[in-house]
């Protein structure tokens, strides 16, 4: 395989693997609304809030060989950005398989007694250490060596297209897990319920997330009705930069909305604010500062 089609490869698994990841963010920040989640124990109220943080760490890991590429390699394919895609996407599944016990345990635990509750969740994060990792190193091969580029030098356009919208496809299901979210809990008693600060923060993180679905879908529209579909390099500047800035407002959102159900879950606002000041460092971090300074770095 050329490096070209491993990285469409890498971006296709991470897709894969943001979409898995989407269904349980969005029960994460549903679930603090619902009207049982008051009947949980502090334990369980941690846990969930707990699950929160680790998956937004996924996301973060999983949209991050994408900002690479677009910032530091300007959408030329490399084996950087491959090492990268491959790294990231393996650490992120850890934070994925915690989250899921944790999810278990608190659901099952309204179904079934407390222990068993724990053995399920327990076996659970078993099943995905060992599917995730352990089986994927017993049948680990060594990678053949690649040139740095290929041989034709500079990535084909055609080829950086179909990144860029991969790319964007990539990013789009977080957005809109969270989009959906945003939209269905303020018809909840719960929200009606919140103090005025975390419903003007709710308001602003919804307004933060439709921006960024509206700059995801943006390629797709320009490259079909404003090129005919053809692969110009206008088109790919232009859509670049609808990639490069809409994680942006989607790192807002989802701070935003982690100080929101933080608050909710542990009814603690320094804790709150805490989890929501982490989110946004690591998000903007791995989104942003990192790729900036390696580009930096490289001039």
């Amino acid at each position: 395989m050329t490096i070209d089609d491993k990285l469409k490869t890498a971006l296709d698994e991470n897709r894969l693997l943001i979409l898995g990841t989407q269904v349980l963010f969005g029960f994460q920040f549903h679930a603090i609304f619902q009207d049982q989640f008051d009947q949980l124990s502090p334990v369980a109220r941690a846990l969930q809030c707990s699950g929160l943080t680790l998956l937004m760490l996924t996301v973060a890991l999983l949209i991050a060989p994408s900002m690479e590429h677009r910032i530091v390699e300007r959408g030329q394919n490399s084996p950087h950005v491959l090492g990268v895609a491959r790294v990231l996407a393996g650490w992120a599944l850890l934070p994925v398989s915690i989250a899921l016990a944790f999810d278990m345990y608190v659901a099952m635990g309204q179904i079934i007694d407390p222990r068993w509750a724990i053995l399920t969740g327990c076996l659970f994060f078993l099943i995905a250490v060992a599917s995730w990792y352990l089986l994927a190193f017993a049948l680990k091969k060594g990678e053949r060596k690649m040139p740095e580029r290929q041989s034709g030098g500079a990535t084909p356009i055609d080829v950086r297209v179909n990144h860029l919208l991969t790319e964007a496809r990539l990013i789009i299901p977080g957005a809109q897990a969270l989009l959906g979210f945003q939209l269905v809990v303020t018809l909840t008693k719960a929200f009606s319920e919140l103090p005025p600060e975390s419903k003007i923060a709710h308001a602003v993180a919804l307004c933060c997330l439709a921006v960024a679905v509206l700059f995801l879908m943006a390629p797709a529209s320009l490259h079909r009705t404003g090129f005919n579909g053809e692969n110009d390099p206008q088109f790919l500047k232009v859509g670049s930069w609808f990639v490069i800035a809409a994680p942006l407002p989607l790192a807002l959102a989802i701070a935003l909305d982690t100080y929101v159900a933080a608050g909710r879950a542990v009814e603690s606002r320094s804790i709150a604010f805490g989890l929501a000041g982490a989110a946004i460092v690591v998000l903007l971090g791995t989104w942003y500062a990192y790729p900036i300074w390696r580009r930096t770095s490289a001039q």
